[in-house]
Parts: C-alpha cells; sequence; structure tokens
C-alpha cells in the first residue's frame, strides 16, 4: 500500500503540538524555576556579565522543543491546505490518457466536493456533489489507494458500454473523430483512435484501440444512491467501474482541476509545458 502522506502529516502536527504544549504546561515551569533560584542563591556577588549568560543558560528551551515550535505552525497550515483546499497528485499510469499523462503532476481540489477530516475523510460540510464529466480522485471499492478517473454516472443513472460506445440513461453519447493513432500498452503499441466526447457539456479527449477489446461479462449498470460510476479516457486500457464497481461518496478525495508540472519518468527534469486547466 501506498505511504498516507495524510497520515504522516497529522502525525507530526500531533507529535509537535503535544511537545509545544508539555513545554507550556510543565517542562516550561522547571526552566523558570531555575532561573528564580539562581537569582537567589547563585547570582550574588557575580557580574553583570555572568548572570546574562548564566539566565541565558537555564532559559534555553530543548532542541527538540525548539524544533516543535518551529515546525508546528508551518505544518499546520499545510495540514489546512491539503486537508481543505488543495491536494497535489501525480499520475501513475496511463489509464486518463490523453487527458492527463504519466508523469503529470496535478492539482485537486478539496473543497469541492465538501469539506472532509483528514485521514478519517468524514464529510462535516456539504459544498457540491460531483458532475457527470469531470476528473476526480477517489478510492476503489477495492484497494487502499488514490485513483482517478472521469464521472461517467451519477446517482440515479443507468450507463451502459457496449461495442466502443457509451450510452447514459438510453442515449448515446456522440464522439467526434480526430485522428488515427499509436496506443501505448503493456503489449506494446498498437494503433488506436483518438475521438472528441461531450458529455454534460464537458468536451474531453478519448482513446479507443482499434483492435477487439477485452470481453467484459456485464455492459450495463444501474447507479445506486451515494455512489458515481468512473471511467479512463483511455476506455481500453483502464481498470475502474466497469471492473470493480462504483464508488461511494464516502471514498471522494476531491476534484482534479489543473496541471501544474510534467516530469517524465527516470533522470529527467520537470518540465512546465503541459500545464493546463482539466476538462
Amino acid at each position: 500500500m501506498d505511504i498516507d502522506f495524510s497520515v504522516v502529516l497529522v502525525s507530526l502536527v500531533a507529535f509537535c503540538g503535544a511537545l509545544w504544549l508539555l513545554d507550556t504546561l510543565l517542562i516550561k515551569k522547571g526552566r523558570d524555576q531555575a532561573i528564580e533560584q539562581y537569582k537567589r542563591v547563585q547570582a550574588k556577588g557575580k557580574s553583570e556579565e555572568e548572570v546574562s549568560n548564566a539566565l541565558a543558560e537555564l532559559a534555553e528551551e530543548p532542541l527538540v522543543i525548539e524544533y516543535a515550535k518551529s515546525f508546528f505552525p508551518v505544518l499546520l497550515i499545510v495540514l489546512i491546505l491539503r486537508s481543505f483546499l488543495i491536494e497535489p497528485f501525480q499520475i501513475p499510469t496511463g489509464s486518463m490518457v490523453p487527458t492527463l499523462e504519466v508523469g503529470d503532476f496535478i492539482l485537486v481540489n478539496k473543497y469541492a466536493y465538501g469539506v472532509r477530516l483528514p485521514v478519517i475523510g468524514t464529510k462535516i460540510m456539504d459544498v457540491d456533489d460531483p458532475k457527470r464529466g469531470e476528473v476526480m480522485v477517489f478510492f476503489p471499492p477495492h484497494e487502499n489507494k488514490y485513483y482517478i478517473k472521469r464521472v461517467i454516472g451519477v446517482p440515479g443513472d443507468t450507463v451502459r458500454y457496449e461495442d466502443k460506445n457509451l450510452y447514459i440513461n438510453g442515449e448515446l453519447v456522440e464522439k467526434e473523430f480526430v485522428e488515427n493513432i499509436l496506443v501505448d500498452t503493456s503489449a506494446g503499441a498498437l494503433p488506436g483512435t483518438l475521438y472528441f466526447e461531450t458529455i454534460d457539456g464537458v468536451e474531453h479527449p478519448t482513446i479507443q484501440i482499434d483492435a477487439v477489446g477485452r470481453r467484459r461479462s456485464r455492459t450495463n449498470w444501474i447507479i445506486p444512491n451515494g455512489h458515481y460510476f468512473m471511467m479512463g479516457d483511455s476506455r481500453d486500457n483502464s481498470e475502474d467501474s466497469r471492473v470493480w464497481g462504483t464508488v461511494s461518496e464516502d471514498n471522494i478525495v476531491g476534484k482534479a482541476v489543473a496541471v501544474w508540472m510534467h516530469k517524465e519518468p527516470g533522470l529527467n527534469l520537470p518540465t512546465f509545458s503541459r500545464n493546463q486547466r482539466i476538462n
């Protein structure tokens, strides 16, 4: 399982805050008492410089407390930003090609679909619900790992995907041919077709491999309340709701809004040539 940075960040904030509180309530009193005792007993007959140096040494905080107080406000601000506003992610697979390429760094709006507590994900304030055509980050029902796909079906919808055609509530989703391309897959480069598809006014590119796609035993889904049907834009190269089912609203992370950086795998420098909004 991937390391959950939210858990690490919450733990660090709690640790630094606890040390700060411990120092304020207990440890600092010991330093203050030592200073008062020095002034009453040991300061007599010593020069002003000696007294000043001694008092400064007695008042000095332990190094771990000093670091905790320095890091706590910074970590807290980062935690608030990542938990409630914007969180960065990196695209690890090609299931959303051509919208998102492997190596894209994206920004995810954590506020768009409601305010949720970090780590446990409990929603504490409603804002809006996911809409068809939007790109969403979530936890799938079968794995504790971040996924990113496009929202195809919302609660109450009937979704059908058959013979490379997508139907929502019985209506065919129109797609416009763009060009013939080669599609990178685990089996190598295969001939495919690039289309532009429009779902509820959201126009986005999709790719289909020209060869006969994977035969699926199920082609029709009715989306239950509180769940969403997700698909990758690389339709024949995506493990999505067609395989592992719908996504519960409890597992929503946020709305993908922009690509802010791209880095090719390996020893390559990052670039900003792909910076764009995500449609």
